[in-house]
């Protein structure tokens, strides 16, 4: 019986092969869709300074921080999200790259704060930043890449809805209605779904205005910046328009951000935002001590709550399945029905991993009823069969459960590369 002392944290994963398959596909969504928007790839350290998290965020995240002394005495942390790296080194290198910058970054990120559905306290998140473009283009592109995003892990419409909203809608709020602090102001508007009516009741009258005037003010369309009706007429433009919502409760709780904000939910409302982002013009130039005074915008997807959704949603799930079912770890099992010819097996398997093709064998004698098994469980689309009629193979393809000979004058290599380019190939059923 295991130790229960060696069982991994809480708020940690152990990613087993399906875990690991599940996250690759994942992974290789968020760098196809980053590509095809003509973002370039950047990585940061896993560990930071504690000041520079300190310096950027402030209230909450602060608390969740995993922090700690290492053995030079430095106070660092590490990384609850990618902004504040992302900030540090583009104001070491900006001048080296033409605007805009269009970065992504796929990776851990750590918080210390309470595991639910959708979050831990390890989790790997995709990272989406436009520098140096002040226009609500940049916020159209980041937004069109989120959809894109979602469409491509096989969510369709009806599935999900960007709500996006402004802060500059509530900034004229707070001009409005003289409230003089709208750092204080607006992370009350971010939690009123989740405050109870009374408390919500009285802080709104610290602010000397009512719950009637804030609920007015959220349903009335005409509220909407000229960010937002930009960002709308852009989408509308690509066909993407009818995934976006105005929704002016939407403010994100961080104090950086300054304009356009957005977060993606499901439409069953079973979880909480899958993906949220926004303006954050300024904050670059406070990270990097004024060595980048640029404008930004990015967004931000954790693997967790994405896993849930896709798992919750039919097309989404076979999408994925559908995926691994294609990126076996084996193309081909070799079931080595002749023990005598196990040399030329190990010739065979040489030739084909050199070729590209996924391989494996049985490293030692078993019938070949275990070996068939053997090849079902790994995955393999195809069984190369070498015995006593070597070099005359056969090859059975395992879904069709069909069979074809491959004579001596056949190269092995191109009799199973046909199948696996093949646009109809065999899967696992």
């Amino acid at each position: 019986m295991a130790d229960k002392s060696f069982q991994s944290l809480p708020g940690f994963r152990d990613f087993t092969p399906r875990d690991c398959a599940v996250r690759n596909y994942l992974f290789s969504v968020w760098r196809s869709v980053a590509h095809r928007y003509g973002f370039t790839e950047y990585e940061a350290p896993i560990v930071e300074s504690t000041d520079l998290y300190l310096k950027k965020s402030g209230g909450e995240l602060t608390t969740q921080l995993f922090r700690f002394e290492d053995q030079g005495g430095r106070d660092i942390t590490l990384r609850p999200e990618l902004t504040a790296s992302l900030a540090r080194i583009v104001g070491a290198n900006q001048r080296n790259f033409p605007k805009p910058l269009k970065w992504f970054e796929i990776g851990p990120c750590f918080r210390y704060e309470k595991p639910q559905k959708g979050r831990g306290r390890e989790f790997i998140q995709f990272n989406a930043d436009i520098i140096g473009e002040a226009s609500a283009s940049a916020d159209a592109e980041l937004i069109a890449l989120a959809i894109d995003t979602m469409l491509s892990l096989g969510f369709q419409e009806g599935d999900f809805v960007i709500r996006a909203s402004d802060r500059e809608s509530w900034l004229s709020f707070c001009s409005d209605h003289n409230i003089s602090d709208p750092a204080a102001f607006l992370p009350l508007i971010d939690r009123l779904e989740k405050l109870k009516p009374e408390a919500l009741d009285e802080q709104l009258a610290a602010f000397g205005v009512s719950r009637a005037q804030v609920d007015a003010f959220i349903n009335n369309p005409e509220n909407a910046s000229p960010a937002f009706c930009a960002i709308q007429d852009n989408l509308d433009a690509r066909g993407l328009g009818r995934f976006l919502e105005l929704d002016l409760t939407i403010v994100r709780g961080l104090a950086y951000y300054t304009g356009a904000v957005f977060e993606i939910f499901d439409m069953k409302k079973s979880m909480r935002a899958v993906a949220g982002g926004g303006r954050y013009d300024g904050l670059l130039s406070t990270l990097s001590n004024g060595a980048a005074d640029l404008p930004a915008t990015g967004f931000a997807m954790g693997d967790m709550v994405i896993r849930n959704f896709i798992e919750e949603t039919p097309n989404a799930q076979m999408e994925m399945e559908a995926w691994m079912a294609r990126n076996p770890a084996c193309d081909t099992y070799v079931v080595i029905a002749d023990e005598a010819q196990r040399n030329n097996a190990l010739g065979v398997i040489s030739l084909l991993r050199n070729a590209g093709i996924h391989t494996d064998f049985p490293m030692t004698q078993l019938n070949v009823g275990k070996q068939f098994k053997k090849a079902e469980q790994s995955g393999a689309r195809f069984a190369l069969v070498i015995g006593a009629e070597f070099p005359e193979m056969q090859l059975k393809i395992l879904s069709s459960r069909t069979e074809e000979k491959i004579h001596p004058n056949t190269p092995v290599v191109e009799a199973i590369q046909k199948h696996l380019d093949s646009p109809d190939g065999p899967l696992i059923a």
